[in-house]
Formats: structure tokens, sequence, C-alpha cells
């Protein structure tokens, strides 16, 4: 197998402000695996947070794309290849690009493949007669910290164009801020679900004073209330919400969920930070039955890094994959959502395509 990639530069259509930070771009580094004239793609993106800049990525996806040269095919190297010490983000990647070789190889879209309950495997089984159809999922869409009246024109832009689940950044100097932000919102989109998401901003104490009145303003869910690093005080937080409270950034690795399981009401499993399609399956498992429920998010990528998770998007209670939608220009297509409902294909592999190139290098 060969492996190259390409590196292009990702322009949000709007700066997006969260209570840590605010972005406008970021890169994405693509995976090209080539075998006997078919090829799988996959995408990493850069992080900040998660420390990930384009050097280490290009670096790590190089070295990645060398060593699937010594299996003989992409099946072996989807079911074989050491679990290693590379970020989740570059795992998630390389196998991204492995499930669309392989599906490809078999005719088999990604979520088919992924109906098997052994991890790293890939079945090339025929879709039996009555089999369900592509997953799909009515998505989450992004509005970031912005004035009161801001928000109120951008919700009600979305419930025209079919979105029916509006997730809100959280997490100004001023909480009334946020308050006055929710009420606008609510009031131009009053059909649309609410999620909150302050990404770790509130202390324990003030979560307390505003999860309240977030209920009463019809907030459904709240992610990540307060900063992370401390499971203890989310689960402790979690018992005393009135509202369901979604781990996120306390809920990275497996382990991490399991100590939570049971105890939050939710966590939101990306595959760019658990490892790929087969790492976010085994925490899915982890969880059923525990009382807290799987959401599906993302990090903003192309529809190419979106998706493998909308090859799951059936599995969860929450899906927040409207990453491809904060683009100035998706790169890709192939999943859908501007209204308001992602899509997988039943096309062999991820069921997407290239727009536009940017550069290439050879791994």
């Amino acid at each position: 197998m060969k492996a190259t990639l390409r590196t292009v530069r990702l322009t949000l259509a709007e700066p997006l402000r969260i209570s840590r930070s605010t972005m406008a771009a970021r890169d994405a580094v693509w995976l090209t695996v080539e075998h006997d004239g078919l090829t799988g793609h996959g995408e990493a993106v850069t992080s900040v947070y998660y420390g990930l800049n384009t050097t280490v990525l290009e670096r790590q996806l190089y070295e990645a794309g060398l060593a699937l040269g010594r299996f003989g095919d992409p099946e072996s190297a989807l079911r074989d290849r050491p679990a290693g010490d590379r970020p989740p983000a570059v795992t998630a990647a390389v196998e991204a690009a492995l499930l669309d070789l392989c599906g490809k190889r078999s005719g088999d879209p990604v979520h088919r493949l992924l109906d098997a309950k052994s991890a790293r495997t890939a079945p090339t089984t025929p879709t039996p007669p009555g089999a369900p159809s592509a997953p799909s999922a009515r998505t989450a869409r992004t509005i970031g910290i912005v004035p009161a009246e801001r928000a109120a024109a951008q919700a009600r832009s979305l419930a025209d164009s079919g979105f029916t689940v509006i997730k809100v950044k959280a997490g100004a100097p001023d909480p009334e801020d946020d308050l006055a932000r929710i009420r606008a919102i609510a009031s131009a989109a009053p059909r649309a679900r609410l999620l909150l998401d302050p990404n770790g901003a509130w202390t324990s104490a003030q979560a307390l004073q505003l999860l309240p009145r977030y209920a009463e303003l019809g907030v459904e869910a709240v992610e990540q209330p307060v900063a992370p690093g401390d499971p203890e005080a989310l689960a402790r937080l979690a018992q005393r919400s009135p509202l369901p409270l979604i781990a996120d950034e306390d809920a990275v690795t497996y382990e991490d969920v399991r100590r939570l399981a049971g105890r939050v009401h939710g966590v939101n499993v990306k595959l760019a930070k658990c490892g790929g399609p087969y790492a976010a399956l085994r925490i899915a498992e982890l969880i059923e039955g525990s009382g807290t429920e799987l959401m599906l998010g993302c990090l903003t990528a192309s529809t190419l890094g979106l998706a493998p998770a909308v090859h799951l998007a059936d599995r969860a209670r929450w899906a927040d994959l409207d990453g491809h939608l904060l683009l100035t220009a998706d790169p890709w297509t192939g999943i859908g959502g501007a209204d308001g409902v992602v899509r997988a294909s039943d096309l062999p592999g991820l069921g997407v395509r290239e727009r536009r190139v940017g550069r290439e290098d050879a791994a």
C-alpha cells in the first residue's frame, strides 16, 4: 500500500467564539491510502486544545503512512495494526482511510463494516434483504458567543432551513449575556431543541446557580459546564442538576468514560479525541444500559473528517455533527446537513468525494 498526504486550510464562514478562544481557520491534513488502483481517505485537523499543530499532524501521519506499507492489504492493516502511541486524531484518520478503502474493495458502505461487534474487523458479507438503510440524524448547529440580536437572526435562519436542534456556546464574562442569548434564540426558534455548551467555563457554584435558570428557559441538556480535570466534581454536579449534563473534555478516553458511566447523563464522543470509529463503538457498548447516553460530536472539519462519525449517527441520542457546515467552502461533499440532517451514504466506503485539492506530499 502507498500513502500520500495533502494539507489544506479550512476557513470558517464566521469566526467561532467559545469561552476559551476564538477560531477563524485551521489546517486539515488528508491521508490517502492506495492499493490495487483504489484509494481510501481520512482527515485530521489541527487543534490548539489537543496540542496538534500542522507540523505534528504531518509528521505523525507520514510515519503512520509508512507503517501501513508493511501490510499486504488494507483489511490486514485494519485488523492487525498496533494501537501504538500516536495522537487519537491521527489514529482516527488512519482508521477512516482504511475503512474507506476496505469498503470500496468489498462494495460495502462504512456503516455496514462497523456493524461488526469485534474491534478492527472488516466484514464483507452482503447486505441481507430488509437491512436498515444508511444512518442519518438531525444534527445540532452551533451558535457561538455573539450578541443576542445576532444569535436570534442566526437561529431564525437555521430554523427556516430545517434545523431542529441548536447548540449554543456559553461562558461569556457576564453570565447574563449568555442567558440573554438563549432567550433570544428561544424566541426566534421556539420549536428548536436547545443544547448549551460553556466549554468548562463555570465553577460548580456558578453551575448550581445557573442550571435552574436554563432549565426554566427550556434548555434540553448542558455540555461540560465545569472545568475539565475533576470528573468527580462533574459527577457530583450531575446528581444535583435539574438538566442532563454531558461530559466532553472530561470524557476523552475509554477509561474516562468508564469512570463517569452511570454518573453523568451523557458523554460527547468525538472520533478525533477517542481514536476512531471502533473506539467510539467500544465506548457506546460500555455505556449501554448505564443511564449515560451517547452524544456524537466533532471538531470543525470538512465532510471527509465528519463522514466516519455520520456512519455511526443512528447510535447516538444527540448528534452534533455540523463542523463542515461552519466552513466558507467545504472541499468534500457527501453527507449533507444543510437542511439539518446529516446522512451517511450506501455507496462503498465513506461515500464522499473531493470538490477541490490542496498541496500534496508523498509519504
